[in-house]
């Protein structure tokens, strides 16, 4: 994981030509967006990511490029083996990458007010509620802070969203219990080999991540083409030698040569 403050991180000083080369694919999606302000975040977050991939990888950033799947959740193209996840809020960039495994990151301003009625139907499972009403009042809204960015990085990490609703899956809101996803009656969830952890950024951010062991061990290969069968290309690529040279005999044929 890593973070950048945005106003630390202007990639369009380095001029339009340059900004064009970094985005790639994503420099049409920039120009559609008219608020300067989000222009800006979107244009940081995708090059941090891509300037972070490449330090991994040991690749030149502009060679990074980012897709999207159907929920909008971002991949790097070319390598299968790294999981990678986004997020930005109140002038923060938060990046995070992974080879064992799927992994989601999650920030939020920690002065945001979560705690307060609702949080059953909205956030909460009942077990939740019960942990979080037991604590002393100042230590409910850090707690339900907490709860609300680890949701959201687990959400991520599985590539569901807000479609997961947060009232089926929980934590404890304490932070000195041991992370574990449990049920909305407070037992452990039988999901995997899976890592949670929340931070405190300073006084102005709380952030969280979720890391998933896939049980593969880490990916040491990250190249696309490790997950090919030789054979399979090698079979792919005589083929198309055959049909360009029967093509080539067809137009020699057709000639009259």
């Amino acid at each position: 994981m890593l973070f950048a403050r945005q106003d630390a991180w202007r990639p369009e000083r380095a001029g339009l030509p340059r900004l064009r080369v970094l985005l790639g694919r994503d420099w049409e999606r920039y120009l559609e967006l008219t608020h300067p302000q989000v222009r800006g975040r979107f244009a940081a977050s995708r090059v941090l990511l891509k300037f972070a991939a490449a330090a991994a990888l040991r690749v030149p950033p502009e060679s990074v490029e980012i897709g999207y799947g159907l929920t909008g959740r971002p991949f790097l193209r070319g390598y299968d083996g790294v999981r990678v996840s986004l997020s930005h809020t109140d002038g923060l960039l938060l990046v995070g990458l992974a080879a064992d495994g799927a992994i989601g990151v999650d920030a939020e301003p920690a002065e945001r007010v979560l705690y307060g009625p609702g949080l059953g139907r909205h956030l909460c499972t009942p077990y939740e509620l019960e942990r979080v009403e037991a604590l002393p009042l100042v230590e409910r809204n850090p707690a339900v802070l907490r709860l609300w960015t680890l949701k959201e990085a687990y959400s991520k990490a599985l590539g569901l969203g807000l479609r997961f609703r947060f009232t089926d899956f929980g934590f404890a809101p304490d932070q000195a219990a041991p992370r574990t996803v449990l049920r909305p009656d407070g037992t452990p969830a039988p999901v995997g080999s899976w890592a949670f952890r929340t931070w405190s950024l300073g006084s102005r951010h709380t952030v969280a991540v979720a890391a998933e062991d896939a049980g593969f061990g880490r990916t040491r290969d990250t190249a696309a083409g490790t997950a090919l069968d030789p054979g399979i290309v090698d079979a792919v690529v005589t083929a198309v030698g055959e049909r360009e040279r029967a093509d080539e005999r067809e137009t020699a044929a057709a000639d009259g040569w």
